[in-house]
Parts: structure tokens; C-alpha cells; sequence
């Protein structure tokens, strides 16, 4: 990833593969399920689509609520608004069935979205928005999975700080059976080596997916700073950041989702399984990338150096909030750490914490924490970072 945070914020085919693991219900989870005749799906007919896309809204808004499920996926419901908004205050809560995402019990299955950050709509356009909400009970509390409340909490107390963020959110895509895109079915392709930022056919897969998702933030207004290729073909990464406080969770959020739709465009599946494929293929990761004021202010080195002794002392707290099945990640090999041992290093991967290299150099700068598996919930990385670094008080 650049070093932007001291910045301004803002084949061939081999062996059979194993049988692949069932899917659960949400983005924390492997791969689809292959059962049966392959999935049925269609690719959005975008010519049709066009001509209903046009017609006059007559002075309608349509808002997109969008909130965080159980399972580390998102969903979203539509509302008309009789004018445009220009802030989250102005938009009405809402309700949801939490027994049908598993947020609530179905003898008591109301739960409340509250807005918290409205982005414009690039699937719509116009007035039309997308408005990211937190999840709260009948009771007046935080929901279980809402993460983003506590999050925002930590980040109030310690505002002073300036704690600024950057993400580097790697996925997969997967054909409709659930197998990576354009590796051969049955087989594997060609050994890792030519993927990792690689151009030509055969070389990188679906990248009118990834330059279509790049396009959808920047309208949004997401902070999206760079794309690439990974190392496991047909596995990209895009960085959000650097932002500041929690609006890189709410960011990070909202770019999951546009990914999730625009490859529903394409038929195309998302994963953000951080061990897609087991074997010799690197997995996914969400490496965080953290700065605070004195860490970027002159003699920020010794500021890091007494950050990683206070992670080293949470390491079990951290990989407990890092993601689901991030052991099959963090091995120790494929640019990992071992998930047992807390380690750090200047420009090593190998490490549970990298300094990048030129800060070191400078004596200043941010730390990257390559431990957060790929389906990791970013308000629970960046608020266990703030914790473990500030306190909770």
C-alpha cells in the first residue's frame, strides 16, 4: 500500500481440488454452495434498464437504507422521500424483521435503522442516495452487531488523537458455482507468480468489475485511493483511506456493498472468505493501516514503537475481532504472521505489525497491521486499535 497516511487524511491445470466449504449465510463465510445444477444467474440487462432509469422521479427521492447483518454481510431496503436531503439528520428512522437477518428473535423482531452517513447513489443517480445506518433494539439499545456505536464512542473520547485510517480490502470473485473466476473448472491454474498486478489475459480476471466498483466510489464520494491486482489470481484489493475516526468504517462499509452490487450486475460473486482455497494460494486480508498525530510528528517513531509493546500486550483480544476462520490465513506462510505470536518488523510481511521501511527512514509515520482477516468488521478493528492504544475511557 502507498504510504499515504503521513499524508493529507482523507494456467495450467493440476491435482482435483478439495470440495468446498458450504456457505452460512454471510460474506464471513467461504464460498456459495454446490448443490445440485449450477446456480441460475443473470447479468443485468443494462440496455433495458436504461429507459426506466430515465423517467422523471417527479420531485421523488429514493433512499437506500443500508445496515451490517449477523453475519458480516450487508443488506438494504428502499424509501421514497418526498425531496432531497443533504445530512443524515434530516432522514427518518426505520424498521427491519431482525429475525430474518438474525439480529432479533421472531417474537420480537423489529429492529430500528438510525442514519448515520448518506452517500450519493451511483446506481440511480440524481437526488437519489445511499444512507448507512446503525442497527438498534425496540429497547432504545445498541443491537448486538452493531459495532459501529461503541466504535464511534472511542472515537469521540479520544478525538484529540487524530487517529487516521487506511484499509486494504482484498476479495475474490467467484463464478456462480462458487469457484474462483476463470480458474479451470475441475483444476487449478498456473502457479502464483504472474498475478500480483498483472495485465493480459490470463493474467487478471474481471477487472470491468474492479474499474466499474473504482467508478461507483468516487461518485459516491468514497475515499478510495488505489486498486490492484493480488497475489491469487482472480483475487483483487482495493484501499480506503486515509480517513479519520469512524468515518473509515462507515467508508469501508459502504464499499462493500458497491462491490456486492455491482457484481451482482456483472453475475458475478463476491467473497471475503480470508482462505478461500486451501492450499498454495495466499489468502485475504483487510491490512489497517494506523497514524496519530504524534505518530506522524517528528521523533513519531518512538510513538510507534511503545504502540506495538501496548499490541503485543492485546494480541489474543485483536485476532478475537480480526475474523472469522483468519487461522487458515495466519499460518506464518504466504505473507502472514502465525495467529500464536505477536511480532513486528521495518518492511516485513512475515510480521503481525509492518513499519513501512521509509518510515523508518524519516523517523516518523504509521504502522501497518496485517493481522485483520478479510471479512474482518472495520469498526471492530479500528475501535480495538484505539482501545488498546488510548484505553476505552
Amino acid at each position: 500500500m502507498r504510504d499515504f497516511l503521513i499524508a493529507r487524511p482523507f494456467g495450467l491445470i493440476s491435482a482435483l481440488p478439495p470440495p468446498l466449504p458450504a456457505l452460512s449465510g454471510g460474506s464471513r463465510t467461504a464460498t456459495p454452495r454446490r448443490e445440485g445444477k449450477e446456480a441460475n444467474t443473470r447479468r443485468s440487462d443494462a440496455a433495458n434498464l436504461q429507459k426506466y432509469m430515465g423517467l422523471d422521479q417527479r420531485g421523488k427521492v429514493l433512499a437506500e437504507y443500508v445496515w451490517v447483518d449477523s453475519h458480516g454481510g450487508v443488506r438494504s431496503k428502499t424509501k421514497t422521500l418526498s425531496r432531497p436531503v443533504t445530512s443524515a439528520d434530516e432522514l427518518p428512522e426505520w424498521n427491519f424483521d431482525g429475525s430474518s437477518t438474525g439480529q432479533a428473535p421472531g417474537h420480537d423482531s423489529d429492529v430500528y435503522l438510525r442514519p448515520c452517513a448518506i452517500f450519493p447513489d451511483p446506481f440511480r443517480g440524481g437526488d437519489n442516495i445511499l444512507v448507512l445506518c446503525e442497527t438498534w433494539d425496540s429497547d432504545g439499545s445498541p443491537n448486538k452487531y452493531n459495532y459501529r456505536h461503541e466504535a464511534a464512542r472511542l472515537m469521540r473520547t479520544h478525538e484529540k488523537e487524530q487517529f487516521w485510517f487506511g484499509l486494504e480490502q482484498e476479495y475474490t470473485l467467484l463464478d456462480a458455482d462458487g469457484w474462483p473466476f476463470g480458474w479451470p473448472k475441475g483444476g487449478y491454474p498456473g502457479a502464483q507468480g504472474p498475478y500480483y498486478c498483472g495485465v493480459g489475459t490470463g493474467k487478471a480476471q474481471c477487472r470491468d468489475i474492479v474499474d466499474a466498483h473504482y467508478k461507483a466510489c468516487l461518485y459516491a464520494g468514497i475515499s478510495i485511493s488505489g486498486i490492484n491486482a493480488e497475489v491469487m489470481p482472480s483475487q483483487w484489493e482495493y484501499q480506503v483511506g486515509p480517513c479519520e475516526g469512524i468515518t473509515l468504517g462507515d467508508q469501508l462499509w459502504m464499499s462493500r456493498f458497491l462491490l456486492n452490487r455491482v457484481a451482482e450486475d456483472f453475475g458475478v460473486v463476491i467473497s471475503f472468505a480470508p482462505k478461500p482455497i486451501p492450499g498454495d494460494w495466499n489468502g485475504a486480508g483487510l491490512h489497517s493501516n494506523v497514524s496519530t498525530a504524534a505518530m506522524r510528528a517528528e521523533g513519531g517513531m518512538k510513538v510507534i514503537e511503545a504502540a506495538m509493546k501496548k499490541l503485543e500486550a492485546r494480541h489474543p483480544e485483536h485476532i478475537a475481532v480480526y475474523g472469522e476462520g483468519n487461522e487458515d490465513r495466519l499460518t506464518g506462510r504466504h505473507e502472514t504472521g502465525s495467529i500464536d505470536k505477536f511480532s513486528w518488523g521495518v518492511a516485513d510481511r512475515g510480521g503481525s505489525i509492518r513499519i513501512p521501511r521509509q518510515c523508518a527512514k524519516d523517523g516518523k509515520g504509521y504502522f501497518e497491521d496485517r493481522r485483520p482477516a478479510s471479512n474482518a468488521d472495520p469498526y471492530q478493528i479500528t475501535g480495538i486499535i484505539v482501545e488498546t492504544l488510548c484505553g476505552s475511557d
